[in-house]
């Protein structure tokens, strides 16, 4: 237990995945964002638990073609936040405009507001949630080596697996809807302006691309 919650909290694209969807949607909603990468983290726990994680990790072609897909898709979830942070901003401004310039930005605001709503309606925060976790080859290495630990080869295994990747799925879904969304609201005073939410988006899509970087440098 202890271990998966340390796992859990090491800060990655998993926890900015997440204070992302709260600061934008709320804690309540941000749920949605965690239960896809539970979804990507149940493949990837599979794949260890199936051995198929040894295969792959012995494969270095493989994994470094998992890898720079990866990064590249963190790369774009960083360009869609960037992209999101002029969006939102440029909405909250417009709310607080008179009726005379509202009217005649109505074309380029619902546009706006259209992207912003299809970015963060349940089913996108769901599949951005379940490729965040699957985009880190390293995940499952980490797993191979990690679930082993818990599992006694004398005694029948699947029921094993299964205990283990049902404690770190429950776990992992409290680190992130239970620490992870509520720090942002320590953060979420400051994204009460339209500059503030620019400011705190161009955050968070400047560390996606980070941890895209990191992902291809880091062996």
């Amino acid at each position: 237990m202890a271990a998966s919650i340390m796992v859990s909290l090491t800060p990655g694209a998993g926890a900015i995945s997440t204070m992302t969807n709260a600061l934008n949607v709320g804690w309540r909603r941000s749920i949605w964002g965690v239960l896809g990468q539970q979804i990507g983290l149940l493949i990837l726990l599979v794949i260890v638990a199936c051995g198929l994680g040894a295969l792959l990790a012995h494969a270095p072609g493989v994994t470094t073609a998992i890898r720079y897909a990866g990064a590249a898709y963190l790369g774009y979830l960083g360009v869609r936040q960037l992209l999101l942070a002029r969006a939102v901003g440029r909405v909250a401004e417009d709310e607080g405009t008179d009726a005379g310039t509202a009217a005649e930005n109505q074309a380029a605001d619902s546009g706006d507001a259209a992207g912003v709503s299809r970015y963060l309606r349940p089913g996108a925060m769901v599949m951005r949630g379940t490729w965040v976790n699957l985009s880190n080859p390293k995940a499952i290495i980490f797993f191979l080596a990690f679930m082993p630990q818990f599992i006694d080869a004398s005694k029948p295994v699947v029921l094993q697996y299964a205990a283990v990747i049902v404690t770190m799925i429950v776990v992992d879904i409290c680190v992130m809807w239970g620490f992870f969304a509520p720090a942002a609201r320590a953060v979420g005073r400051f994204a009460r302006n339209a500059h503030g939410q620019r400011v705190m988006n161009a955050v968070f899509g400047v560390l996606y691309l980070a941890v895209g970087v990191l992902l291809i440098f880091l062996h």
